[in-house]
């Protein structure tokens, strides 16, 4: 997908968008490898998770953002706030699927504690570790990030977030980053894509599945390209 999409940026005979898509490349690569990396570490470090996630899921929403005001040859201004606006959708995207593992529904399309099966800990459960620093939870959370963990102590850790309010502080910070995508559109006038994109931000917060496809209109234009429409 990476290589197709360096493809099309180059037909665009933007320069600027091919090193864009280079370089998005070169963050997804070096985020799996800080991923990676930290699973052997002791500490349970929330800058590394937000270094992880501006580096895979905010760097796809930062570059299509990017790209898109790049094509219409956006003021430098601009462009600047639409990479911001981007990470903060991206972020926020990936702190409610990161929520998503601690729901016991079925109907969200990710089962319970999958990113811990995984020998990952995402916000929730590292914020709790940092802050109610209960033993028991530690050893846990080193036995999981080294993919020893039974089912039942991945349950505990899931179960011990809850009670102590990570899911409350993923929330809360997933919201933050919200309002601050929803700052930048401030000064913008009154358009249809402004709507557009503010209600994107309601989706990508209030959604109840990890995804949820739009209806589309895929009309074919008079020069043979294709416009797609998605409907918020």
């Amino acid at each position: 997908m990476l290589a197709t999409s360096l493809k099309h940026s180059a037909m665009t005979r933007e320069i600027t968008i091919v090193d864009l898509v280079a370089c998005l490349g070169q963050n997804l690569s070096e985020g799996e490898i800080i991923q990676l990396a930290n699973i052997n570490a002791s500490e349970f470090s929330e800058e590394v998770y937000y270094d992880v996630i501006r580096k895979k899921t905010a760097a796809l929403f930062t570059a299509s953002a990017e790209a898109g005001a790049i094509s219409v040859h956006a003021s430098d201004e601009m462009v600047k706030n639409a990479r911001l606006f981007g990470e903060m959708i991206g972020i926020a995207f990936q702190i409610k699927d990161d929520i998503f593992d601690y729901s016991e529904s079925k109907e969200i399309g990710k089962p319970t504690g999958n990113d811990m099966v995984e020998g990952k800990l995402t916000l929730p459960a590292l914020h709790v570790l940092n802050t109610v620093k209960d033993k028991t939870a530690e050893e846990i959370a080193v036995k999981i990030k080294n993919g020893e963990a039974t089912p039942g102590e991945i349950a505990h850790l899931i179960e011990f977030t809850k009670q102590n309010g990570g899911i409350e502080y993923a929330s809360q910070v997933m919201y933050d980053y919200k309002e601050k995508a929803l700052s930048l559109l401030a000064s913008l006038p009154d358009t249809e894509v402004k709507v557009a994109l503010a209600g994107y931000l309601d989706y990508v917060v209030e959604r109840e599945k990890m995804t949820e496809l739009f209806p589309v209109d895929n009309m074919r234009k008079p020069d043979g390209t294709h416009s797609i429409r998605l409907y918020l």
